[in-house]
C-alpha cells in the first residue's frame, strides 16, 4: 500500500472519528437535557417537526429495538464483546479493501463509527442513549441515535455495493462471452 492510499484511508478514519464525536456529543446533550440526574429523568420531548420528528430520551440495554435487554450485566458485557469483535472485523476488512473502492470504504467507516459509538455507551453507562423519535400518523419508529444512523447508512452502502458489483460482473461476463467476428 502506497502513502497516498494510506492518506486516503486515514481520511476515512477521520470521518469515523467525526461521526463518533457527533454521536457522543448529541447523546451527552440528550442526557443532560432530559436526564440531569438519575432521580430526575424527564419523559417530555422536544418537537422538531410536529407529527414527524421529536427528541425524547430513551435508554436501550439490548441491541436493535431493545432485543436481548433483559440479561443484566452478562448481556451488557456480552454485547460489548460482540461489538468489539465486530469493530475489529470491520477495521480488518477496511485495511484490506482497495483504495479505489470508495463506497465500501465509506460504508465501513460509518459502520465502525456507529459500532464504537454504541459500545462506548454500553461499556460506560450500561445502556445506549437514544433520543431521535420519528413518527408518521399512528406509525411510530423505535427511538434511535446518530450511531444507529451511521450503522444503517454504512450497511446500506455495503448492500448497495454488493448489488452494483454483481451487476457490473454480470455485464462484464456478457461482454466477454460475445463471439468475436472475423472480418
Amino acid at each position: 500500500m502506497n502513502k497516498k492510499d494510506i492518506f486516503w484511508k486515514l481520511g476515512y478514519l477521520a470521518v469515523t472519528g467525526a461521526v463518533f464525536m457527533i454521536d457522543q456529543t448529541t447523546k451527552a446533550w440528550a442526557k443532560s437535557r432530559f436526564c440531569p440526574s438519575v432521580a430526575d429523568c424527564y419523559r417530555d420531548q422536544i418537537t422538531v417537526i410536529s407529527g414527524f420528528l421529536n427528541f425524547a430520551y430513551a435508554t436501550n440495554t439490548g441491541v436493535a429495538f431493545s432485543m436481548f435487554d433483559d440479561h443484566g450485566s452478562t448481556g451488557r458485557w456480552g454485547l460489548s464483546v460482540i461489538a468489539f469483535i465486530a469493530a475489529a472485523l470491520v477495521l480488518f476488512y477496511f485495511w484490506r479493501t482497495p483504495r479505489s473502492d470508495d463506497r465500501v470504504l465509506g460504508g465501513l467507516a460509518l459502520l465502525l463509527a456507529g459500532i464504537i459509538g454504541n459500545v462506548t455507551d454500553r461499556a460506560r453507562l450500561g445502556y445506549v442513549v437514544d433520543f431521535i423519535d420519528v413518527q408518521f400518523g399512528s406509525w411510530h419508529y423505535p427511538t434511535f441515535n446518530v450511531a444507529d444512523i451511521a450503522i444503517c447508512t454504512g450497511a446500506g452502502l455495503l448492500i448497495l455495493d454488493m448489488f452494483l458489483t454483481k451487476k457490473t460482473e454480470d455485464e462484464n461476463k456478457k461482454t466477454e462471452e460475445k463471439p468475436v467476428e472475423n472480418t
